[in-house]
């Protein structure tokens, strides 16, 4: 593998090999990158975790929904974002929850990790974290972002905060090798953490062109529906998880 990528967070660390796709990994910048924060469709992935059991309504405390475009919620209101109508849907439910959208366009896994300590400053409860696609878009070596992940997992566990990963895929044939590894992230650190895993972030939504803005990537107010669903059931057992503390 001649390609290398730098990783994107520090432009300290050594260049780390770029996994070659069957065609050749396009690195994307600038824009581009910006309106990447999406994706997968990577299909049977194993689908880790059991379903929430009830946590109690009427408690309260703070969210953090920290993420790339797919939480910030590119190209939609921020009351369409996910962020915003998860704290709705906890509300009329009973829980009065806040929940806060640390969610910025384009950013890796090392973006985030280099903005962690601001995360922090919140002392948020729960991180519902959301990110790596845009790694996979410039072809990162999935094991750096998987090395990414797990420190930021570390930082928020060593401060007692509950994480909820989002899994993620990317685009591709489902027996290629770097998006199978890409995929396998999230499972492999839920289970090596005892994290709450949301098995597929964009589940029922990734793909369908009536739930996705016109770029064919980020959900559109329809497809963030959806999301909130799929995230809900995973919050709620993050809470459950909390109170058992």
């Amino acid at each position: 593998m001649k390609d290398r990528e730098r990783c994107p967070e520090d432009g300290v660390r050594d260049l780390v090999p770029v996994y070659a796709m069957k065609g050749r990994v396009k690195v994307m910048t600038g824009i581009a990158v910006a309106l990447l924060g999406l994706m997968g469709v990577c299909e049977s992935v194993g689908e880790a975790g059991s379903l929430p059991g009830k946590a109690h309504a009427g408690a309260s405390g703070t969210i953090v929904a920290l993420g790339d475009s797919l939480t910030a919620g590119f190209g939609v209101k921020e009351k369409e974002a996910y962020p915003s109508r998860l704290e709705r849907k906890l509300h009329e439910a009973g829980y009065q929850w806040r929940v806060i959208n640390s969610g910025v366009s384009g950013e890796t896994t090392g973006d985030i990790l280099a903005r962690l300590d601001k995360v922090l400053e919140v002392r948020p409860d729960i991180v519902i974290l959301e990110i790596g696609v845009n790694d996979g878009f410039m072809g990162i070596d999935p094991r750096l972002v998987s090395m990414n992940i797990e420190e930021m997992l570390r930082a928020l566990k060593a401060q007692g905060i509950t994480v909820v990963l989002a899994g993620m895929r990317m685009f591709g044939d489902q027996e290629n090798e770097y998006c199978r590894a890409f995929a396998a992230i999230y499972p492999d650190l839920a289970g090596k953490h005892d994290l709450t895993l949301i098995p597929y972030f964009l589940a029922g939504v990734a793909g369908d062109p009536s739930l996705n803005k016109a770029d064919g990537i980020h959900p559109g107010p329809k497809g963030y529906r959806i999301v909130v669903d799929t995230v809900y059931p995973y919050v709620i057992h993050a809470m459950e998880k909390r109170s058992h503390k």
